[in-house]
């Protein structure tokens, strides 16, 4: 009989230590239930990234515009929808750096006619620069005309470049941090040492968008042979852009 209770006692407090450990696994997994209802919401609720393709004579390119810089977003779709970059040329092209479009002017160009300047709709944007916005490769950023005449840093209404660039030590990026007084962050370390960039351009240019899609064709443009002024000896048009 002593044996039996005491069998009883034992088995008792076991039983509601499986009790208490299967509630708290259970209230784990509901509130791990409701987390994951609440950040499928909350994603659900965000701005859908604008992508569009940028179709030109040597492929397609898919750029992704930034909601950080709804100024230069806005001008980018409106011109867009306005079909002003369709037949615009790539006018200057710098392999390991960039290669820039966007002036209106070179849609009637002759061969060997270099209009690099002008070509723009008689308006700025004001600068939007965002640390999180960088010149790494696949970077849309706006042109625009040099500190001498330009100190706020305004943008073109309309010329753009895609950065190509090329990797950086961690030497090469001190160096450019004190020459500029930048601060790169680790993730922007790493993205400059293997995928490459222009880091020396960072928050001077406004970057409102990325490419996602298409990185070989910068590639494929920036091979582009050119003559004075960094002008393509073979036309590189903009067919058109496109909404997705």
């Amino acid at each position: 009989m002593t044996a039996k209770v005491s069998k009883r006692l034992i088995l008792f407090p076991n039983f509601l230590y499986l009790c208490r450990v299967f509630f708290i696994f259970v209230s784990m997994k509901f509130k791990l239930f409701i987390l994951s209802i609440i950040v499928f919401m909350s994603a659900s609720c965000q701005p859908k990234a604008q992508i569009y393709t940028i179709e030109t004579s040597l492929g397609s390119i898919k750029v992704k515009l930034f909601e950080n810089t709804p100024l230069h977003k806005e001008n980018f779709e409106k011109l867009v929808a306005e079909q002003f970059y369709d037949s615009v040329l790539f006018h200057r092209i710098i392999p390991q750096f960039m290669i820039q479009t966007g002036n209106g002017a070179t849609k009637t160009a002759k061969a060997g006619e270099h209009l690099a300047g002008g070509g723009d709709l008689g308006y700025t944007i004001p600068a939007e620069f965002a640390p999180e916005n960088f010149h790494k490769k696949g970077a849309l950023a706006a042109a625009r005309t040099g500190d001498q005449v330009n100190p706020e840093k305004r943008s073109s209404c309309s010329q753009f470049y895609i950065v190509q660039g090329h990797s950086f030590s961690d030497e090469e990026l001190d160096a450019i941090e004190n020459q500029m007084h930048l601060t790169f962050s680790e993730f922007q370390r790493g993205i400059y040492k293997t995928l490459g960039g222009t880091p020396f351009l960072d928050q001077n240019y406004t970057v409102f968008g990325e490419v996602v899609e298409g990185l070989d064709i910068i590639d494929k443009i920036a091979s582009v042979p050119t003559g004075p002024g960094d002008w393509p000896l073979a036309d590189v048009r903009i067919i058109r852009i496109v909404k997705d």
